[in-house]
């Protein structure tokens, strides 16, 4: 390995989702006090009962036990709530979320934008005992699957090396699973995430997708729920952390008030989200 990929792998916590030229202007960026109160019941406890759909348009059903189901059907923090960062503090920046999902954060400043996305596939695939699936490769190329680590092996990071090493007993509790997440955290990112997972076409779009720019900095965003109205035109909805690591929130659409939260794929070359820009081709897909 590279001395490059080195100082890369060594330090992707510190740079995935850090500020950039392609951050929005804050005056543009729509609060949680605007947006249209017809689409936003107060009182939903999940991302389904939140926030309705435009007049012309129907939410698209799930399938029970799939993960666009659980993201729809994700909890929320009560209308309102403050995003904080991992340390209690309060984001810098309260005018992008418009609600928060009910989630932890954890105590150290690894849950960041890409992150946030492993973390909800990885609970979810916990959720339905689909141990096998949960895979994530580290910045170097490194494999880190849930199965084995499950199996009594621990991940070994000696300068850039990296390496399974065998312990006396399988670890099979959440608590353990949680510390395994926080292994991926800390040496997986935007870089890592981006080369791994299959690219998707804009029109091919589904709830669990995710738009990923990698890099230092880079950023990635979640999908977590869409509509379609009688034509076939599609919204959907978007969630993300940011950095230092924080809540993972809704994200308002900073060029559409009427729509907000909700973002069109209709013409859709840009996605301008309130801190970071994406293009139609950033579009991946989980395994």
């Amino acid at each position: 390995m590279s001395y490059l990929l080195y100082i890369v792998f060594s330090f992707t916590l510190f740079l995935s989702c850090q500020d950039s030229k392609k951050k929005v202007d804050t005056q543009t960026v729509i609060t949680t006090k605007n947006l249209q109160q017809s689409l936003i019941n107060k009182n939903g406890t999940t991302i389904k009962t939140r926030f309705n759909p435009p007049e012309e348009f129907t939410r698209i059903q799930t399938n029970k036990n799939t993960f666009a189901h659980y993201l729809q059907n994700f909890p929320l923090k009560p209308h309102g709530s403050e995003v904080h960062l991992y340390n209690g503090d309060l984001k810098y920046r309260q005018d992008v979320h418009a609600a928060i999902l009910d989630i932890d954060v954890g105590n150290r400043d690894l849950q960041q934008c890409a992150d946030a996305t492993m973390r909800l596939r990885a609970e979810y695939l916990y959720g339905q005992k689909e141990y096998d699936k949960i895979s994530f490769n580290f910045t170097n190329g490194f494999k880190a699957t849930y199965s084995k680590w499950r199996k009594a092996y621990r991940i070994r990071v000696q300068g850039n090396k990296v390496n399974w090493i065998k312990t006396n007993s399988p670890s099979v509790s959440y608590k353990s699973f949680r510390k395994y997440l926080v292994m991926v955290f800390s040496y997986a990112g935007t870089l890592s995430l981006e080369k791994e997972l299959p690219s998707r076409q804009l029109n091919k779009l589904e709830i669990g997708d995710i738009f990923i720019q990698g890099g230092s900095p880079g950023h990635a965003i979640i999908v977590v729920d869409m509509a379609v109205d009688k034509n076939g035109n599609k919204i959907f909805m978007l969630a993300q952390s940011y950095m230092p690591a924080q809540d993972i929130h809704i994200l308002t659409n900073p060029n559409d008030r009427k729509l907000s939260p909700w973002y069109a794929t209709q013409k859709l070359e840009q996605l301008i989200t309130p801190e970071w820009t994406f293009t139609k081709d950033d579009l991946k897909r989980f395994h």
